[in-house]
């Protein structure tokens, strides 16, 4: 079952629906405020791009979920930021967190948090803040990561077990 109108959407009704919720994804993400405003800009540009193809996909929120979190994963492959998380070397992430003027620093359980994040796995982090935040179901993590429900569920179950450890450690 299709979740929206395929034949009358436009880029503009998906910017106005997806800016918010497209820009935290990323930017928990790339962190960043200034960095996930340039991939941003670049989902949408892609988003507009292949609109098209939008008519195919199952889930119009998937769809646009997997072209910003693509976005956002080359994005830090070209800062060669991602292959240092492949070696569980969240430092350069978690540097920027710090630095980034649009951080609230104020909370420290909140930032706690978001550095045990920035700790996971590229795969893991995706699939824990699209299940955590984005209150998104494993069949649409799935689609959005191309990988299967149990995949989905299996990454986040190991997140969260990461998250919770991390937070005990550091506090």
């Amino acid at each position: 079952m299709r979740l929206f109108r395929p034949h009358s959407v436009t880029t503009e009704q998906l910017i106005e629906q997806y800016h918010r919720p497209l820009y935290w994804h990323i930017r928990r993400m790339v962190v960043s405020h200034d960095d996930a405003q340039d991939v941003l800009q670049e989902t949408f540009i892609q988003i507009h791009t292949h609109l098209d193809e939008l008519r195919k996909a199952d889930s119009e929120r998937a769809w646009v979920y997997r072209i910003a979190t693509n976005e956002a994963l080359q994005w830090l492959r070209s800062r060669h930021e991602f292959l240092s998380l492949e070696d569980d070397d969240a430092s350069p992430l978690i540097n920027t967190l710090m630095a980034d003027t649009y951080t609230d620093t104020g909370d420290a359980l909140v930032l706690l948090m978001q550095e045990a994040i920035l700790t996971l796995p590229t795969m893991q982090r995706t699939v824990f803040n699209l299940r955590y935040y984005d209150e998104m179901p494993y069949e649409e993590i799935a689609s959005v990561t191309g990988s299967s429900v149990g995949a989905a569920k299996t990454n986040y179950h190991f997140a969260k077990e990461k998250i919770s450890n991390y937070i005990l450690a550091h506090q």
